[in-house]
C-alpha cells in the first residue's frame, strides 16, 4: 500500500478503527464524555438519543457528519486523554500527524472522486469489521483451557513470525500463491488462520498484498448444497456494501482460506477438463471447492490451505505449486514452561517433566497444547489419589486408560448415568469407522447410522467425550483425536453382544486389516493400533471394566499371535520400519510373556534406532525375543548425540541414566538370548563409552555369538577392545568391519590377536577400511600364526603390489592355512599378479580367490599360467571387470582345459561381445573343462552368441549354474537356449536372465523347458516385461506337478493386479515354490562368496 492510499485510508476510516479498539464498558464512557462536548459552533452537538443507540461504525458516521474536516479527531483525542488512553491517544495522534504530512495538494479529489472511492474502501471497511466482530471471540483468553495468562501470548508471537513469511518469495524467486499449513490434530492450525484473518482485518497483515481475505471452513462447506461460488463468498458480506461481483473481477489481490482440508467429505475426483472456471453459476459445494483448489476457478488467487498430515496424500494432486509449511506445536522449552505453570508444586512439575520426558512418544503428543493440558489434568489427579505418575507415564495406553477413565469416575457424590454396553459400543464402532476414514468430525445422520439416539449423544457430552460445535450446526468431534483412537481400539476388545445379529462385517471390523496397516501406507491407524496392543494388558481392561461397568474379551489376543506367527514365518520379511512399529505396538502390552510369545516365530529383527523411543522400546522388547538367531541394528542421527559425546558424564547419565539404562538392556540381549548367533551394527556413530557396554556384554562367558558385522563404524578409541574380544569370546569366529575407519594401526591390534592360541576366528573382512601397505606385514605374520583364519576379504584399500608381495610371503608358505581370499581393487598391476601366481601355485590350501577390477590381459596371462599348473587346487575364481580383451580368452581357454581344480568362474563386467564368449565356449564344451558354475552377467551379449552356449550346455554335462543376467539376449536368444536346455544332457540346476530384454513371446519356451528339464530349480527372470500373458503362461506350468522348479526370481509388485494374483495363487497351489525380489542368496552355493565373509 502507498504511503497516499495509506493516508487516504487513515483518513477516512481511521477513527472507525481506534474506536473497535475500546471495550464495551470504555464505549459507553466515550459516548458519555462526547454528550458533553462543546464544540464551537454549538449547533454542532450530536443528538444524545442517536449517540446512545449508536454502534461503533454508526458512532463514527456521526462524529464525522457533525464534525466535519479534522474536528472529530480533535473530539476523539480530546476525550481519549479524559478516559486516561494514553497509549491509544499516542499512537492516533502521531498518526493524524503523519497523514497531515502525507496528504498533500495532489491527494486533492473531486466530490465523485471521493464517492467513488468511498464506496470501494467502504467495501473493505465495513467487511474488516463483520470479519473481526465475527472472528475476534477465538481470541478471549477464557476458551484457552485453563492456560496460564501469559502463556498464549508467547505462542502467539511465534505464530506472527510464522503468519508474516507464509508468502514471502521463495529461494527461486516466485512468490507462492498456494501455501499449505500442515501440522497435527488441535496444534493450532485453525487458531492461527482465524487470527490470520483478523490481523488482516485489523491492518497488520497482507495489507500490501491481499485487498480481501476470505474464510471457508470444512464443516460449514460439508453442509452446504448447491449453490455458486459467489454465494459461499458472501456469507460474510455485509448487506449494506457494494457488489461482490467487483471484488472477485480482480482475483489477483483476493486470498482464499480453507481450514481443515482433511474434514471435507469430498472424493475430488472430477477430472479437470468438467471443472468450473464461471465463479457465478451454481454446482455442487465439491464441484466448487475442487475447481478453486486446482486453479481452475479464479486461478490468480491466492491459497491458505490448513491440513493434518494424514490427508497430503490426496490434497497433493489438486494444487500446483504449493509450498508446504508444517506446524510443530510446542517445543521441549515451551512444554517444560507449560507445565511447570500448570503445577504450582515445584517439585510435582519436575516429576510430571522427567516422566514425560522419558517416554518420547507421550512427549511428543504433549506438543500440542490441548494435549498437554488434558495429560496435565490427568497426572494431576493421580498425584491427588497418591497415584505414581512415572508408571502412568509408562506407555500411552495407560495415561489414556487414566484419562478416559477420569470421564466416568463421579465427581463430588454425584450419581450421574453411565452408557451401557450397547451404547459404549455404537460410540467406538462411530471412533473406529472415523479412524479408518480419515473422519473426525461427525454429523447427526451419522450418529443415527451408527444407533445412538439423542439421549445417547447426550451421556457422552455431559462425560466430555463428545463435543457438539459451537460455530456450526449438526457437528460433533470427539474432545481430541487421541480420545477417539483410543475408543476405536476398545472397539476390537468389547464384547459384542451383535454376535447373534444378522450383519455382515464391515471391512475396518476385520481386526487383521488393522495388524497389516503400516505408517508407511496408513499413517492415520498407527496410534489405534498402538492402543489396541496397549489394552491386550489385563490390568487396564480390568481398570476399564470396572469404570465403565462394561464387559471386554481379550479372546484376541490369540488372534493377534497367529498373526505374528504367520508373519514371522512368512516369505515377506518386514522391514526396520515395520519392525520398529511392531516392537512400538508389544512395548505398549508390558506383558513380558505376551512378547516372548508374539516373537518365538521371527529368526531375526532389523532396529534402526533414530530416537529415544526407538532404544527405549527395542531394548525392552529385544530381551524377550528368546528366539532370534540375529540382530541388525543402525544407530541413526538424531541418536547418535544420545550415544555419542565429547563430554560423556552430561549426555551419557542424562534423563536420571534413562538413557544408559536402555542401552544397556540393548546389549545385555548378547549374552541372554543363547540363541542369538548373529549380529550387525551399521553406519552408526554410538560413541567410545557406549562400545565399551557392548564389548563387555560381547566379551560375557554367556554370549554365544557366532558372526559379528560392526560395518561402517567409526572408532576414536582404536581397535584394542574388538581385538580383545575376540580372544576372550571363543564363539566369535566371523568378523566384519567393512567401511570402517580401522586403519593400519587398528589392524595391528587385531593381528595381536589373531596371533593369539585363544582366538577362533575363521572369517575377517577389512574390505574398504582405508588400509594401506603398511598394514601388510601385521597381515602377513598374523596368516603364519593363526591356526584358524580361512577367509580373509582386504578388497577396497590401497594395497598396492609391495603390500601383496609381502602378503603372498605369508600365502606360499605352508604354515599359512587361508583357503579364500579377496583383492578386489587393491591396486595390483602386473608385478604383483606375479608374485601372487606363485603363491597360488604353492598355496594347497587356497581354492577361492577374488581378483576383480585389477589385471588386464598382463594380469590375466599370469593368472591363467597358474591355472595350468598342476598345483594350482583354484575351485572359485571371480575375475570381474578385469579389462578383458580376445587375448585374455585365450589364455584364459588354454587354462581351462588343463585346470582339473576350478569349477566356479566369474567373468562377469568384461567386453566379451559375442566374440569373446564363442573362444571360451569352446574350451568351455570341451570334455576336460570341470567347470560346475559360469557366471556372464553383463558382458554385452546378444541372441548370436546363444548358439555357442547352447553347445557348451549340450556337451558340458558338469555345468550346473549359468548366470546370463543383463546381456540383451532377448527372445529369440532364450529361444535358442531353451532347445538346450530342454535337452536331456542338460544338467543346469541354476539360470539368471535377469534384464535380458525379454516379453512374454519367450513365455512359451520357458514353460516348455520348465516342463521337461528336472534339474532346474532356480531361474531368475526380474526386470523382464513378461507382462500379463507372459505370466499366465508361466502360471500354468508352475501349477504342473511335472515342473520341479523351487525358486522363481521375478518381482510381483512389477504386474498388474491380476497377474500377481496368478503368482500368489500358484504359491498357494505348489508350496515348495518361492517367488522372491531379491534372487540371490549370498552363500558358497551360488558362488557370490566374495560378495559376503
Amino acid at each position: 500500500m502507498t504511503d497516499g492510499s495509506s493516508s487516504s485510508f487513515f483518513h477516512d476510516f481511521g477513527l472507525l478503527l481506534y474506536l473497535e479498539e475500546l471495550n464495551k464498558e470504555e464505549l459507553n464512557k466515550f459516548k458519555l464524555l462526547l454528550k458533553n462536548e462543546n464544540v464551537e459552533p454549538r449547533d454542532c452537538q450530536i443528538p444524545w438519543a442517536e449517540v446512545k443507540k449508536a454502534k461503533r461504525k454508526d458512532l463514527a458516521n456521526l462524529m464525522k457528519k457533525y464534525y466535519p474536516g479534522e474536528q472529530a479527531w480533535d473530539v476523539a483525542l480530546k476525550i481519549f486523554g479524559k478516559m486516561n488512553l494514553k497509549d491509544l491517544c499516542e499512537r492516533a495522534t502521531a498518526e493524524v500527524n503523519w497523514t497531515a504530512q502525507t496528504m498533500g495538494p495532489d491527494d486533492a479529489r473531486t466530490q465523485e472522486e471521493q464517492d467513488g472511492q468511498e464506496t470501494v474502501q467502504g467495501d473493505r471497511t465495513e467487511y474488516r469489521i463483520q470479519i473481526k466482530e465475527k472472528f475476534c471471540i477465538m481470541w478471549d483468553k477464557k476458551s484457552l483451557f485453563g492456560e496460564p495468562e501469559d502463556f498464549h501470548i508467547g505462542v502467539a508471537q511465534e505464530d506472527r513470525e510464522l503468519l508474516e513469511h507464509l508468502f514471502d518469495v521463495d529461494e527461486t524467486g516466485e512468490q507462492p500463491q498456494t501455501v499449505v499449513l500442515q501440522g497435527a490434530a488441535g496444534v493450532g492450525k485453525t487458531t492461527l488462520v482465524r487470527k490470520a484473518i483478523v490481523d488482516w482485518a485489523q491492518g497488520n497483515l497482507y495489507q500490501q498484498r491481499f485487498s480481501y481475505v476470505f474464510y471457508f471452513n470444512a464443516r460449514e462447506i460439508n453442509q452446504l448444497r448447491e449453490q455458486s461460488f459467489v454465494q459461499m463468498v458472501s456469507k460474510d458480506w455485509p448487506s449494506r456494501e457494494g457488489p461482490i461481483e467487483r471484488i472477485m473481477s480482480e482475483p489477483s489481490s483476493l486470498l482464499f482460506i480453507i481450514d481443515s482440508f482433511d474434514e471435507l467429505n469430498f472424493a475430488f475426483e472430477e477430472p479437470e477438463f468438467v471443472l468450473c472456471e464461471d465463479w457465478t453459476q451454481v454446482h455442487p459445494v465439491s464441484f466448487l471447492m475442487s475447481s478453486l483448489l486446482r486453479k481452475v476457478m479464479l486461478p490468480e488467487s491466492s491459497l491458505l490451505v490448513t491440513t493434518r498430515p494424514t490427508a497430503c496424500k490426496k490434497l497433493k494432486p489438486l494444487l500446483k505449486n504449493q509450498h508446504s509449511v508444517e506446524l510443530l506445536g510446542m517445543s521441549e522449552g515451551a512444554r517444560k514452561e507449560y507445565i511447570y505453570q500448570f503445577f504450582e508444586d515445584k517439585r510435582r512439575a519436575f516429576q510430571v517433566f522427567n516422566s514425560l520426558r522419558s517416554n518420547e512418544m507421550l512427549f511428543s503428543m504433549c506438543k500440542v497444547p490441548l494435549v498437554c493440558w488434558a495429560i496435565c489434568t490427568c497426572l494431576e489427579q493421580q498425584m491427588e489419589m497418591g497415584g505414581d505418575v512415572s508408571l502412568t507415564c509408562k506407555t500411552t495406553t495407560t495415561l489414556f486408560t487414566c484419562y478416559i477413565s477420569s470421564f466416568f469416575t463421579p465427581v463430588d457424590g454425584s450419581c450421574t448415568s453411565l452408557p451401557n454396553q450397547t451404547q459404549l459400543r455404537s460410540l467406538c464402532h462411530l471412533a473406529a469407522k472415523g479412524v479408518w476414514t480419515l473422519t473426525s468430525v461427525f454429523y447427526r445422520e451419522d450418529l443415527r447410522k451408527h444407533g445412538l439416539t439423542k439421549s445417547d449423544v447426550l451421556i457422552f457430552l455431559d462425560r466430555n467425550i463428545l463435543q457438539k460445535d459451537t460455530e456450526y450446526e449438526n457437528c460433533y468431534v470427539f474432545t481430541h483425536l487421541h480420545v477417539q483412537e483410543f475408543l476405536a481400539a476398545m472397539f476390537y476388545i468389547l464384547k459384542d453382544n451383535w454376535e447373534t445379529r444378522d450383519r455382515s462385517l464391515q471391512s475396518f471390523e476385520d481386526v487383521k486389516l488393522l495388524l497389516e496397516a503400516n505408517s508407511g501406507q496408513d499413517p492415520h491407524l498407527t496410534q489405534m493400533k498402538c492402543f489396541l496392543f496397549g489394552l491386550l494388558n489385563e490390568d487396564l481392561v480390568k481398570q476399564l471394566e470396572t469404570t465403565l461397568n462394561c464387559t471386554m474379551s481379550l479372546e484376541i489376543k490369540g488372534k493377534i499371535l497367529q498373526w505374528l506367527e504367520i508373519l514371522g514365518n512368512s516369505e515377506h520379511f518386514p522391514t526396520q520400519l515395520e519392525f520398529l512399529e511392531l516392537f512400538l505396538c508389544l512395548y505398549e502390552t508390558q506383558d513380558e510373556a505376551f512378547i516372548s510369545q508374539a516373537m518365538r516365530s521371527f529368526q531375526k529383527a532389523i532396529i534402526d534406532v533414530c530416537g529415544k523411543v526407538h532404544l527405549l522400546v527395542s531394548s525392552f522388547c529385544l530381551k524377550h525375543c528368546q528366539c532370534l538367531r540375529a540382530i541388525k541394528l543402525s544407530v541413526t542421527v538424531s541418536c547418535e548425540k544420545m550415544l555419542n559425546s565429547g563430554c560423556p558424564a552430561a549426555l551419557w547419565q542424562r534423563d536420571g541414566g534413562h538413557i544408559t539404562h536402555c542401552w544397556q538392556d540393548l546389549c545385555s540381549v548378547l549374552r541372554t538370548n543363547e540363541h542369538l548367533r548373529e549380529l550387525e551394527l551399521c553406519h552408526s556413530n554410538v560413541g567410545e563409552l557406549a562400545m565399551k557396554t557392548f564389548y563387555q556384554e560381547l566379551r560375557h562367558p554367556n554370549c554365544k555369538l557366532q558372526k559379528l558385522l560392526l560395518r561402517f563404524l567409526s572408532f576414536p578409541g582404536g581397535c584394542q577392545d574388538i581385538a580383545n574380544s575376540l580372544t576372550d569370546n571363543q564363539n566369535l569366529m566371523h568378523l566384519d568391519l567393512k567401511g570402517s575407519d580401522i586403519g593400519d594401526n587398528g589392524v595391528k591390534s587385531l593381528c595381536e590377536a589373531l596371533k593369539h592360541p585363544e582366538c577362533k576366528l575363521q572369517n575377517l573382512s577389512l574390505e574398504s577400511c582405508d588400509l594401506t601397505t603398511v598394514c601388510c606385514l601385521n597381515i602377513s605374520k598374523a596368516l603364519l600364526r593363526s591356526q584358524s583364519l580361512r577367509f580373509l576379504n582386504l578388497s577396497t584399500n590401497h594395497l598396492l603390489d609391495d603390500g601383496i608381495k609381502l602378503l603372498c610371503e605369508a600365502l606360499g608358505h605352508p604354515k599359512c592355512h587361508l583357503e579364500r581370499l579377496s583383492l578386489e581393487s587393491c591396486g595390483l598391476t602386473v608385478a604383483g599378479c606375479e608374485d601372487l601366481s606363485l603363491a597360488v601355485i604353492n598355496n594347497k590350501r587356497l581354492t577361492h580367490l577374488c581378483l576383480a577390477d585389477i589385471l588386464g590381459d598382463d594380469g590375466i596371462k599370469f593368472v591363467s599360467d597358474a591355472l595350468k599348473n598342476p598345483r594350482c587346487n583354484l575351485q572359485s575364481l571371480v575375475l570381474r571387470r578385469c579389462h578383458f580383451s580376445s587375448l585374455s580368452g585365450e589364455h584364459l581357454s588354454s587354462a581351462l582345459l588343463c585346470n582339473r581344480s576350478l569349477t566356479h568362474l566369474d567373468l562377469g563386467s568384461n567386453w566379451l561381445q559375442d566374440d569373446g564368449v564363442k573362444l571360451l565356449c569352446d574350451a568351455f564344451r570341451h570334455p576336460s573343462c570341470h567347470l560346475q558354475e559360469l557366471e556372464l552377467l553383463g558382458c554385452v551379449l546378444t541372441s548370436t552368441c546363444c548358439l555357442d552356449l547352447a553347445s557348451a550346455i549340450l556337451n558340458n554335462t558338469r555345468l550346473r549354474s549359468l548366470d546370463l543376467g543383463h546381456n540383451d539376449l532377448q527372445d529369440d536368444g532364450v529361444k535358442v537356449l531353451s532347445e538346450a536346455l530342454r535337452h536331456p544332457n542338460c544338467n543346469i540346476e541354476r539360470l539368471g536372465l535377469e534384464y535380458c530384454g525379454l516379453t512374454s513371446l519367450c513365455c512359451q519356451d520357458l514353460s516348455s523347458v520348465l516342463r521337461s528339464n528336472q534339474n532346474l530349480i532356480k531361474i531368475n527372470l526380474r526386470q523382464n516385461t513378461l507382462g500379463h500373458e507372459g505370466v499366465m503362461k508361466l502360471c500354468e506350468v508352475l501349477r504342473s506337478p511335472e515342473c520341479k522348479l523351487r525358486v522363481l526370481g521375478v518381482c510381483k509388485e512389477a504386474f498388474d493386479e491380476e497377474a500377481q494374483k496368478l503368482l500368489e495363487a500358484v504359491q498357494v497351489s505348489n508350496p515348495h515354490l518361492i517367488i522372491k525380489h531379491d534372487y540371490i542368496d549370498h552363500n558358497d552355493e551360488d558362488g557370490s562368496w566374495w560378495h559376503c565373509t
